[in-house]
């Protein structure tokens, strides 16, 4: 690999054809309703950033169970598919590419943050850390979520497929399923998260990655795997997970979906565990590796490492996307990168969402961010 490796185009069966090897990652923005419709802001800012070889969305919930969170975007309803399509159209419209992110919240949630109402569900009834989270108006005590019945797992597999089949009919090019970062795949992987004694909980490594196998042979069934990605971040402790010893349970995960002709796997790597050089041995697809998850942002020169090393066909980035919305120029011209305004990130309209500059100077001039 040469040092302008990211910017080189990718081929690699599902994917076609990919411009360049640069990922946007998704990032939780809260820009939708409160029924979990799109803004129209949202068409704008990933049309904005359609020079990456592939944009990933933010989490979007398959189905109101899964809902995590208030102003989080769905995928269930008509108006969630139309709100989508304008954003899909968008994209298009600029030459790009763009995967939706399904994100079951599981334990995340709260009955004042969700359409419904009601008290989250999840493999177990362990509540979330930190024990304080975000609902309209400030912040509540987390509630603890019911432990989910065999009958509420086939329906959390159906609605992942559901999600999936809006997403192909909203214009989106693949979906990724969020199996990282505390969300509901990955409270079945983890230790804490997941205290079942039936054949989705402790019995062996085979129960644990059960529940994920089942969910990923289901999407691929939908709509093909060559469609389909899957998001891993093993040991990663936000929202207070624990996996005292990932490698087993990922690796078995991996024999299993390794010939299932996925799209990609989009796996963060950690200090805790080193994901990337145990695991890309066992997967034959395509590899997105992404290395500033809980710490500093990935850097191009990172990037250009991981390809130089073979740990990974593609490099996701999150942060630097969102201040920087034409980074790949960025890159090819050397050029400053800007800062993200850290009091704009959630907020409900287009102020630190779609007004960074770009090299052609649209958007608000940077010199009027607070840094």
């Amino acid at each position: 690999m040469t040092n302008n490796a990211l910017l080189t185009p990718y081929s690699a069966g599902p994917l076609g054809l990919l411009p360049n090897r640069m990922v946007m990652a998704p990032m939780t923005r809260l820009r939708a309703t409160a029924d979990g419709t799109p803004l129209p802001v949202v068409a704008d800012h990933y049309a904005q950033r359609a020079s990456a070889g592939l944009i990933v969305t933010e989490g979007i919930w398959p189905s109101s169970r899964g809902q995590s969170g208030w102003r989080h975007p769905g995928l269930e309803t008509a108006a969630h598919i139309e709100g989508w399509r304008r954003v899909t159209g968008a994209v298009h419209a600029a030459g790009g590419r763009i995967y939706a992110q399904l994100m079951h919240g599981g334990r995340h949630g709260h009955p004042l943050s969700r359409v419904d109402g009601d008290v989250p569900a999840a493999p177990s009834a362990v509540l979330v850390d930190p024990s304080r989270v975000h609902v309209p108006g400030g912040k509540a005590d987390a509630v603890t979520p019911r432990e989910m019945t065999r009958d509420d797992i086939r329906t959390a597999v159906r609605d992942f497929v559901d999600g999936a089949r809006n997403a192909v009919a909203a214009g989106f090019d693949g979906v990724e399923l969020h199996g990282a970062n505390s969300y509901l795949i990955h409270q079945f992987l983890a230790d804490n998260s997941n205290l079942r004694d039936d054949e989705y909980g402790r019995g062996s490594v085979a129960d644990r990655i059960r529940f994920a196998v089942e969910v990923v042979r289901a999407v691929a069934e939908a709509i093909g795997a060559a469609r389909l990605g899957l998001r891993l971040s093993p040991g990663n402790p936000q929202f207070g997970m624990a996996e005292a010893d990932p490698g087993p349970v990922y690796r078995a995960l991996l024999d299993e979906l390794d010939g299932v002709g996925l799209a990609y796997l989009h796996l963060t790597d950690n200090d805790r565990y080193p994901a990337l050089a145990d695991l890309r041995p066992r997967w034959h697809g395509t590899l997105i590796a992404n290395v500033g998850e809980n710490g500093d942002p990935t850097t191009r020169e990172a990037g250009e490492a991981l390809l130089a090393s073979g740990a990974a066909d593609l490099v996701s980035y999150g942060r630097a996307f969102i201040a920087n919305p034409d980074l790949p120029a960025r890159f090819a011209a050397g050029a400053p990168l800007q800062e993200i305004d850290g009091s704009l990130l959630y907020g409900a309209g287009a102020e630190g969402y779609t007004d960074y500059p770009s090299l052609a100077g649209s958007g608000r001039p940077v010199s009027a961010r607070a840094r």
